[in-house]
Order: C-alpha cells, then sequence, then structure tokens
C-alpha cells in the first residue's frame, strides 16, 4: 500500500515537473516569437517604403503583422512538437522550421497542406509499427525525420512558394486559370506536392500493413513481398488517393475562410480542388512506385526484410540501384509539382 502511495506520489510529481516545464516553454516562445516579427515587420516596411519605392515600384510591399507573426509562432510551435514527439530529429526540425516559415508567410493554404501532411503521415507512421519492423530493415520507431527527408518531401513546395510570394505576394486566391493564372499555377502546384507526399506515405505505410496479401510489382504484375518498392494493392491505391483527397480538402476549406469574398465571387466553383487533391495522392503514387520498381534496388536478405542495396547474402527482387528511396520522394514531388497544374489549367 505504502509502495502504492508512492509511485503515485512519484507520478503526480512528474506531471507536475512535466507541467511546469510546458509554462516555461510557452513563456520562451512568446518572449521569442513576438520580438522576431515585429523586427521582420519593421525590415519590410522600412525595404519597402525605402528602397522599393525608389526604384519605381507604384505600391510597397508590406506584410501586415499579424503574418510575420504567424509565420514565426505557428513554425516554431510544429518544430517544436515534431522535434518532442520525435517524428523529426533536430536537423528536421530546424529545416522545417524554414519550410514552414516560406508557405506560411506565402498563403495559409500552403502552411495547412504542410500541417495536414505532418499531422496525418506521422499518425501513418506510428500505425502498428510491430509490422513494420518485421520487413523494414532500417524501420524507425516514430519515423523521425531528418533534414534530407524534410527537403525532398517539402523542398519543391518552398520553391513555389517562394515564387508565389515573388510574383503574387503574400495573400490566399481563389483558383481562378483564366483571371489570375500564375497565382493558381503555383497554388495547385504546392496542392500536388503535398497530396502526392501524403498519398505515398499512407500508401507505404498504411497499404503494407492493412492489405493482408502481398502487393503486385507495378511494371511486371507478378507477387512480391510486402515492403518492395514499387510494389502496389488495391488498399494501397485507395489510402493513397484517400490521403490526396484529405489535402484536397483541406486546401479548399482553407481558401473558403480566407480568401477575398470579392474574389470568390467572381472565381470558379472551388469544390474541385478536393478532387485535384484526390488525383495528385493517386498519380503521385503511381509515379512513385514507377520509379521504385525500375530505378531503386529492392532485395530481401537472409531475414526475410526488405532491403534496397545489394550484397551476396541478398536475393534481388527488382529495380537497379541508381536512386534512393529520398531521391525517388524528391522526384515524384518535382514531377507532381509541375504535372498537376498542367492538367487543371487545361480541364
Amino acid at each position: 500500500m505504502a509502495e502504492d502511495t508512492k509511485i503515485g506520489n512519484d507520478k503526480s510529481s512528474a506531471e507536475k515537473k512535466g507541467l511546469q516545464n510546458n509554462h516555461i516553454l510557452t513563456v520562451l516562445l512568446i518572449t521569442i516569437v513576438i520580438p522576431l516579427s515585429m523586427s521582420m515587420w519593421i525590415i519590410n516596411l522600412v525595404y519597402s517604403k525605402l528602397i522599393l519605392n525608389t526604384e519605381g515600384f507604384d505600391e510597397p510591399v508590406v506584410i501586415e503583422p499579424t503574418r510575420w507573426l504567424t509565420s514565426c509562432l505557428l513554425p516554431i510551435t510544429v518544430a517544436i512538437y515534431g522535434y518532442r514527439k520525435k517524428s523529426l530529429n533536430i536537423s528536421g526540425a530546424l529545416l522545417g522550421l524554414v519550410v514552414a516559415f516560406v508557405l506560411t508567410l506565402a498563403n495559409y493554404c500552403f502552411l495547412i497542406d504542410l500541417l495536414v501532411f505532418f499531422l496525418s503521415s506521422s499518425k501513418a507512421t506510428r500505425f502498428k509499427p510491430h509490422l513494420k519492423r518485421k520487413i523494414e530493415e532500417d524501420f524507425k520507431e516514430g519515423g523521425q525525420r531528418n533534414w534530407i527527408q524534410v527537403l525532398c518531401n517539402g523542398g519543391m513546395a518552398t520553391q513555389l512558394g517562394l515564387l508565389y510570394l515573388l510574383d503574387v505576394g503574400s495573400s490566399e486566391r481563389p483558383i481562378n486559370f483564366l483571371n489570375d493564372y500564375r497565382a493558381s499555377w503555383l497554388s495547385i502546384g504546392v496542392l500536388g506536392v503535398f497530396a502526392c507526399c501524403n498519398g505515398d506515405t499512407w500508401a507505404s505505410e498504411l497499404g503494407t500493413v492493412l492489405s493482408k496479401s502481398d502487393p503486385y510489382l507495378i511494371t511486371t504484375w507478378k507477387r512480391v513481398p510486402k515492403g518492395t518498392n514499387g510494389g502496389v494493392s488495391a488498399i494501397g491505391t485507395l489510402v493513397s488517393t484517400l490521403g490526396g483527397l484529405v489535402i484536397g480538402l483541406a486546401h479548399y476549406l482553407t481558401i473558403l475562410y480566407f480568401a477575398d469574398r470579392s474574389l470568390l465571387m467572381y472565381a470558379p466553383p472551388q469544390w474541385p480542388i478536393i478532387l485535384y487533391g484526390a488525383l495528385a495522392g493517386l498519380i503521385g503514387s503511381v509515379i512513385d512506385s514507377l520509379l521504385g520498381a525500375t530505378l531503386q534496388y529492392s532485395g530481401v536478405d537472409k531475414d526475410g526484410k526488405i532491403v534496397s542495396h545489394s550484397s551476396l547474402s541478398v536475393k534481388h527482387i527488382s529495380g537497379s540501384n541508381i536512386l534512393d528511396n529520398h531521391s525517388v520522394n524528391l522526384l515524384s514531388t518535382i514531377i507532381m509539382g509541375l504535372l498537376l497544374p498542367t492538367i487543371i489549367k487545361n480541364l
């Protein structure tokens, strides 16, 4: 009885200490973020008034202080959350901070796309880890993405976000290829990148453990072991489409909430954005599978685990040792970021 009481007291003490640490972290966060965001706003204001006006710009490009505050506060919060939850290591958290800052500053839709991808893919990565450990040689508990993975998943979106910021400015605009071509093209490009990432992650993390049978290799349609690069299944295809659809839905709802009502009034219906996300999730996972089946090595080692390197003790299944998983992800996002707006503008 006394021992139970001691355990309860220790647990209560640990909870109080954790709560106290959270309060300290919140105070530190506010102390850093507010001066940082205000400094950026002042620099932006001075630069716009003194420099851009002297170079012949009609209107100074000033981003409101609330946007600067959000662009500092949310990325720092998400980076700390991801690091503490072991979804990101320190390098992944730092680069993720930069990616989230650029996307938030450009367009809140881009931020929401990133957050939905990050949160849902992290949950998918933690789904039934005991089964993934049996088939993946490089399995990591919780995923813990590093800077390379963040770059390969978010690099293309960041580049498109920078182009949007420089060309369109810091704003949320409805998709309207007829009257607002460049903003619509870049927005659909970012949507395509994150829908592709989410669809591929859901397919690999959920489809592998939900499917009861081995997948088919996309190039030969022969059965291959679970975890093989380029392996596809009905469940994997379905969840990849749903993963993209979730990104499309998030993008659509953000536009409805933040976009200028006068622009929405004269824009086409925005609900097809949900279907665009689903399409990107499906096509993106197919592209990823094709690249994985042909340019990425897959083999099975003596323990029955899927590996991406060749050796004397590994039996070759498919692909060539040209690209690794990071390169395949990067190529898939680049292709989808360029392909989706090209498809949509012609519909």
